[in-house]
């Protein structure tokens, strides 16, 4: 039986018309629980939720600054973009850099999740490749990595390749759990993805945050995401992407969504980590339940409170744009 409570319901009219069920952990910087719902010991695969730690080998490494990746570059490594041409053009600037071939990037290939993006290539009779997938900016960062240490470029998505073993390690240091016993798959762009509790996945972007960064070089890195994210959140997702909008409205947040309703998040001032699982896989309901978790944080300005808050609840609108109905949390 599902000892998960119901976080989310979808309204139509005065009925409630779908539920979702789901857990959360807020974690501070000491690794004690602020506040949490359902079963947040079970593992769960946290998928691009956690890009920003699979980010942090690219600055700690020297990589970044070797090859004058701009802020806009260290964001895009964090994202799940939609493949607007903003996003296309820092990874192959990323490539360049680097002298780094496109052909060299394992993560598949897919239309932009921007319509607009995708019209645009066919309009211009052209096809997507590798360099349109929305993890194209985290292969980038990896391969770069890989080539700074002289490594293969070849086969970095095998999970005994250097580079994943490196962000292995950073995930368990991070999440103060070890990775390598833990379950394993195979992420939708080919990397491998650990099965994580969600207490230690909220642990672990709790100590993302200068607060709790003991080792200096971590730290920095940390910082420079943090920066980079705050000052170009566009490239983290895009247009009418809820982790772009979220974090335009409250720049103290960092905000990070997953495949199969799993959503990251820290709020680095105050040293806090959170995360979130919608059991059924639906990103509508881990967006409106991220919101309210972090909207419910006493760690915020009047303002910045209610914009959080507006987050918590969206409507949904039908083909005409006629408001039918609304998504919003129940906890």
């Amino acid at each position: 039986m599902n000892s998960n409570s119901i976080l989310a319901e979808v309204t139509r009219g005065d009925i409630v018309e779908s539920i979702h069920r789901g857990s959360f952990a807020a974690v501070d910087v000491n690794g004690h629980l602020l506040d949490y719902r359902g079963n947040i010991a079970r593992p769960v695969y946290p998928r691009s939720a956690i890009k920003a730690l699979q980010a942090l080998p690219l600055i700690e490494s020297g990589a970044a600054d070797a090859y004058g990746f701009t802020q806009r570059e260290i964001a895009i490594s964090c994202a799940s973009h939609n493949g607007e041409a903003a996003h296309v053009n820092a990874v192959r600037s990323m490539l360049k850099k680097a002298d780094i071939s496109e052909e060299h990037l394992e993560c598949g290939f897919h239309w932009p999740t921007y319509a607009s993006a995708a019209r645009a290539l066919a309009v211009e009779n052209q096809t997507p490749t590798n360099i349109h997938n929305n993890c194209s900016g985290k292969h980038a960062a990896m391969l770069a990595t890989a080539n700074h240490f002289g490594e293969a470029l070849e086969n970095y998505v095998d999970i005994s390749h250097p580079v994943q073993q490196r962000i292995q390690s950073v995930i368990s240091q991070f999440c103060q759990y070890e990775v390598s016993a833990a379950p394993c798959g195979i992420d939708g762009c080919s990397v491998p993805t650990w099965a994580i509790p969600l207490e230690k996945l909220a642990n672990g972007f709790a100590r993302l945050s200068k607060k709790t960064c003991r080792n200096w070089h971590w730290r920095e890195a940390s910082l420079a995401i943090f920066d980079a994210v705050r000052n170009a959140p566009h490239m983290v997702a895009g247009t009418d992407r809820f982790c772009t909008r979220i974090m335009r409205a409250v720049p103290r947040l960092f905000a990070k969504t997953g495949a199969e309703g799993v959503f990251c998040g820290a709020v680095p001032h105050a040293g806090i980590g959170i995360a979130v699982k919608c059991d059924d896989g639906a990103t509508r309901a881990a967006e409106v339940i991220f919101a309210r978790v972090v909207a419910d944080l006493s760690v915020w300005t009047n303002e910045e409170q209610s914009k959080l808050t507006s987050f918590s609840q969206a409507t949904l609108k039908n083909r005409n744009e006629i408001s039918v109905g609304e998504i919003r949390t129940c906890f």
